[in-house]
């Protein structure tokens, strides 16, 4: 997994165009024609989109290389255990870039709200943690921490269509398709993950053996990141964006 990740980060960052776009914030600034103080958005920084999608998978692959490597036996300990915090704190930051680009493929370019996605995304698998630890020695499953995990990692994707829904209304319709793809793709594999915790917990069929799940959890994290990146890297050298 650590391979395979950081062989497509490098793919991205050497195969990618220099598409930048830009991070804004806003402020108050007084408008002299109507007298009066209205918030404005202003440039902040650009970013090159593609080197962003990199981000992700290097941060991925490091994560697979340090639980390989250096922190092998306690994460098998972990998993004997029943649980994988190493999981949890590499999906608090790698999906949290993954919903910072989707957002800002959707126009969310505003710094401060990408920060709130960032961050509700990041609760939400440390929420994932706080399930595992939780319930590490309960007799029976205590779900307020999934509950809680699925609200806050709800929010981000409600967000990004109100964006949708405001520029397809604003442009007549017009939208680049790819980015509708990666919304319906990406959303379908995050619900994924929530259902094979639920299945961990629940000991449905095959995830009665949480290695299993645990295998599923890394299928999922690969295809999703790839799949992810590699629309973006096709639809921001295609699109007449």
């Amino acid at each position: 997994m650590a391979v395979l990740h950081f062989v497509q980060g490098a793919l991205m960052v050497w195969l990618a165009e220099d598409v930048r776009w830009p991070i804004t914030r806003t402020r108050y600034e007084f408008d002299v024609a109507t007298e009066s103080i209205a918030p404005v958005s202003v440039p902040w920084v650009d970013v090159t989109l593609p080197l962003l999608v990199a981000g992700f998978l290097f941060v991925s692959a490091l994560a697979h290389a340090v639980i390989a490597t250096a922190r092998y036996e306690q994460y098998v300990a972990y998993l004997e255990r029943g649980m994988n915090p190493y999981r949890w704190y590499e999906y608090s930051v790698s999906a949290s870039l993954m919903i910072v680009v989707i957002g800002m493929l959707a126009g969310v370019w505003d710094l401060g709200t990408l920060l709130a996605l960032f961050g509700l995304v990041a609760v939400m698998n440390l929420c994932g943690l706080l399930m595992e630890q939780r319930n590490e020695t309960t007799e029976t499953t205590d779900w307020t921490p999934y509950w809680v995990g699925t609200f806050a990692g709800l929010i981000p994707w409600v967000v990004i269509a109100v964006t949708f829904v405001g520029t397809v209304t604003a442009a007549a319709g017009e939208f680049p398709e790819f980015v509708i793809y990666i919304y319906v793709s990406i959303f379908a594999f995050f619900n994924l993950f929530a259902v094979n915790m639920a299945l961990q917990y629940r000991e449905t069929w095959r995830w009665s053996d949480y290695l299993f799940g645990e295998k599923a959890y890394v299928a999922l994290s690969l295809v999703a990141k790839s799949l992810l990146a590699w629309q973006v890297y096709f639809g921001t050298l295609n699109s007449p964006i």
